[in-house]
């Protein structure tokens, strides 16, 4: 702004008139005449997992208004800020907008044509000199089903390297991992509706009131509930708790065993569904007897009669739903973690009806739809890579050699930057993600992107810190302007429109792969006739048709008259037959296991990180909208009142936080009791102040899933006072 138009507006000169009139709209009365709307467009929001209905308002070709769908069954009309804002990021200052290739050690603009020829002839060199899975692909939970189905086959039919994962493992790799080991498949059970009937909703890890808002609604038209959070902070969502239970870090799985235990003892368990519907009864029960009050007690840091309240609480409830996020996944432990939750909800029949479900909030929007349709962790349609009839099914329906289907997965993601540091992976790509923010133990990250011989980054913004490592950088298209299907954490199907047309030179990620199919010589073989996501759509019905996920009876013109449809019904295992051998599900005996990284007189402090209701992940996108950048547009890290004293620390301090790896240098420090003596927590949005740099290398053995919850560090005042 310049000094005469301040000075204008400062003297009265200058109202802003045209920017703050209002006009009428037929279809929401009077609005800002800047939000006035020709048309609305309906879809579904490309933020978190809740899959919130949307209607978006589009004047002279720009998205200039959202609002949430009333007649959605989600989220009845609702929105939190980053939907309400959503359009914004249509139009934001940071889109890419045309290929970029590094030449001479700078990325300069080049046509579509020299982009991908040089992609394929790279990658195609890498792979002829090293071998096929020289090749790492990394994806994403942002694309429509329709493009995770179509970049599967891609990647590990069409450049045959089986080293193909998503960004999703950061975040849902032992939800995944959990409901397999103890379900024999992955699916959510229950539905949002199970929280608006439950007598009691356990919540473990879950702060669903800055993570996935619109639950909360849910949550809060169910007056009768008893709501149970655990979580080391005191979170909003403990705030709105009847119980909190302030947990160590970690000790979650002790706690869970220790209900278990008080369950067992007070005879508080369906003993005709256990012998029914599960397996590994009698060997679990005797593994929990030792997880006495008492002992639980001293791992968690709680009293003994809360444990046996909170017990009690579940063990009575006519219904009782446990809800679960980052909390839980977030660790080494997790997928184990997971079982011991499922333990819970088998013991005690809690599972299958209405109101009662072991459910994992998912993370992305359509993390699910990669789960379901991936070609990943498993092959589409939740079959097994080691099943040698899901081999041969899938090579049937898409008319290729059975041997081309792998035997079994490839490297999961922390696998592939493993493998590019020691020099297996030679050549990277990825699509729609933002590792140098959102992977763990960042100067490993930084050491495999500087190892690789050939790196591409497809994304709808640019810059961002990942692709300034890049040899190659594609510009794609982003939600809102393209079109498919998003699964939700209920395994709800919505649909996905396209509101505007993609800035400048930006293609759909769908138009890529096929163009990279073509360049390939496979697009006859394996898209024969594509050229709409309507085309993968279909084919994917055929895919998943007689599978627990099976799209084959639904159509987008079904999906968006009824508001998404939910694959399975409202709830799974109704009848109490799992996808195991023998259709019974089974109980695991899961030991407690302290944190790996101990803090201690150096590192005293245990940093936790976690998200803030304002922005999404990497900040990428919510960086780019002024109203959600203006509300938090810097990093903090959250003290206790008790340790900030002994460390002679004020609020608003500039501290140093330190971990054996690395500091992340000049946050401003809130003192406040939501932490714990002992803890420290700050959000991971921001590059600029990165989390990542100081958080640990760990993962979890069964789903790879990183550790990003605890790691110890020490905190020091930046300059002084």
């Amino acid at each position: 702004m310049s000094v005469l138009m301040k000075a204008r507006r400062m003297m009265g000169f200058d109202t802003r008139k045209d920017e703050y009139a209002f006009e009428k709209d037929a279809s929401v009365g009077h609005i800002s005449a800047t939000r006035v709307a020709e048309t609305w467009v309906k879809t579904t929001c490309g933020y978190c997992s809740v899959g919130c209905g949307m209607l978006v308002g589009v004047r002279d070709g720009k998205a200039v208004t959202a609002r949430g769908n009333p007649e959605h069954p989600v989220n009845r009309g609702k929105l939190c800020p980053k939907g309400l804002s959503e359009h914004h990021i249509l139009t934001a200052p940071g889109r890419a907008k045309q290929p970029l290739l590094r030449k001479n050690g700078k990325l300069v603009p080049v046509s579509w044509e020299e982009a991908l020829d040089t992609m394929v002839e790279r990658i195609g060199a890498v792979q002829r000199k090293y071998g096929d899975n020289a090749l790492g692909v990394v994806g994403t939970g942002q694309l429509v089903t329709e493009e995770c189905y179509t970049l599967g086959k891609l990647v590990q039919l069409g450049f045959r390297t089986r080293n193909n994962d998503g960004n999703t493992t950061l975040c849902m790799a032992s939800a995944v991992a959990g409901y397999k080991m103890s379900f024999g498949s992955d699916g959510p059970p229950g539905s949002y509706e199970d929280m608006e009937t439950a007598d009691v909703v356990l919540l473990i890890g879950s702060n669903i009131a800055d993570n996935h808002p619109i639950l909360c609604q849910r949550l809060e038209r169910n007056e009768s509930r008893t709501l149970i959070v655990v979580d080391p902070r005191v979170t909003k969502t403990a705030m709105m708790a009847d119980v909190h239970l302030p947990v160590k870090p970690r000790s979650d799985i002790a706690l869970i065993n220790g209900i278990a235990h008080i369950l067992i003892r007070e005879g508080l368990i369906d003993r005709d569904y256990i012998e029914q519907h599960t397996s590994g009864y009698d060997e679990f029960a005797e593994f929990v007897s030792t997880f006495t009050p008492r002992h639980v007690a001293k791992i968690t840091g709680l009293s003994e009669a809360k444990i046996e309240e909170v017990a009690l609480l579940y063990g009575r409830a006519k219904a009782a739903f446990i809800g679960w996020t980052m909390g839980v996944n977030h660790s080494t432990q997790g997928a184990v973690t997971v079982t011991a939750i499922n333990n819970l909800a088998l013991m005690t029949g809690n599972i299958g009806r209405v109101g009662a479900s072991p459910f994992s909030i998912t993370g992305q929007c359509n993390a699910m739809g990669t789960r379901e349709a991936g070609f990943t962790s498993g092959l589409p349609g939740y079959r097994k890579f080691e099943n040698p009839q899901d081999r041969e099914d899938l090579a049937r329906i898409w008319n290729v050699d059975v041997d081309r289907i792998p035997t079994a997965r490839g490297l999961a993601y922390p696998d592939i930057i493993e493998g590019a540091v020691t020099g297996k992976i030679k050549a990277l790509w990825f699509i729609a993600t933002n590792p140098v923010v959102s992977f763990p133990n960042y100067s490993v990250l930084e050491q495999a992107l500087r190892s690789v011989e050939f790196l591409v980054v497809q994304d709808g913004f640019y810059p961002t810190p990942t692709a300034e490592f890049a040899d190659l950088v594609l510009p794609a298209a982003i939600w809102g302007e393209k079109e498919g299907t998003f699964t939700n954490s209920e395994r709800r199907v919505n649909k996905v429109n396209r509101i505007v047309a993609p800035p400048g030179e930006a293609r759909a990620d769908f138009d890529i792969f096929l163009d990279i199919a073509g360049r390939l010589g496979v697009r006859e073989e394996l898209f024969a006739g594509w050229s709409t996501t309507r085309d993968a759509f279909n084919e994917w019905r055929r895919v998943s048709a007689g599978r627990m996920c099976d799209y084959s009876g639904l159509s987008w013109e079904q999906i968006e008259e009824q508001g998404g449809i939910q694959w399975g019904g409202k709830r799974l295992y109704e009848d109490g037959v799992f996808n195991t051998p023998d259709g019974r599900a089974r109980l695991y005996s899961v030991p407690w296991e302290p944190f790996l990284e101990q803090p201690n007189s150096e590192y005293s402090f245990v940093l936790n990180t976690g998200r803030t209701v304002e922005h999404w992940h990497t900040r990428t996108k919510t960086s780019q909208v002024a109203m959600l950048e203006s509300m938090v547009p810097n990093a903090w890290l959250e003290m206790n009142p008790a340790d900030a004293a002994r460390l002679d620390l004020r609020s608003h301090d500039r501290v140093t936080v330190i971990s054996r790896r690395s500091s992340v240098k000049d946050i401003e420090l809130r003192i406040t009791g939501i932490v714990a003596p002992g803890q420290v927590f700050m959000p991971f949005h921001f590059a600029e102040s990165n989390s990542n740099l100081v958080t640990l290398g760990a993962f979890d053995p069964i789903s790879r899933e990183p550790n990003f919850k605890q790691c110890a560090v020490r905190v020091e005042r930046s300059v002084a006072r």
